[in-house]
């Protein structure tokens, strides 16, 4: 019998990870309205978060679903204020309107989504 190989599954479209400062700067003025996540690799929650956001940027999309990386971009993360990930800004015209903070649920998101 083969061995089969485990193919990894393609990054979601719905959550889009920054690649520098440069690119998080792009996406915040491309975008009416946009819901940063700020994980680590090492983060639990933060993979348990990943399947609701994944759902809201297919449900709505006009929204800009982003990921950024802690570790990999510290400067953005200090500069938002992050100390605790999961954490959610939600921004709208390039702007931060409200800030979670863990692994919360959908209407949560989606209540602060319309602050």
């Amino acid at each position: 019998m083969p061995t089969q190989v485990a193919i990894p599954a393609s990054p979601s479209t719905h959550v889009q990870p920054v690649t520098d400062e440069a690119d998080f700067a792009r996406h915040l003025a491309s975008a009416a309205q946009v819901l940063v996540k700020f994980t680590g690799a090492w983060c639990g929650p933060c993979r348990g978060l990943e399947p609701t956001l994944v759902a809201l940027g297919r449900d709505r999309p006009e929204l800009r679903v982003l990921s950024v990386d802690v570790d990999a971009h510290p400067v953005i993360a200090e500069r938002f204020g992050v100390r605790a990930v999961p954490s959610l800004i939600a921004f709208r015209d390039g702007q931060p309107v409200g800030q979670s903070v863990g692994n919360v649920s959908r209407a949560r998101i989606d209540a602060l989504l319309e602050q």
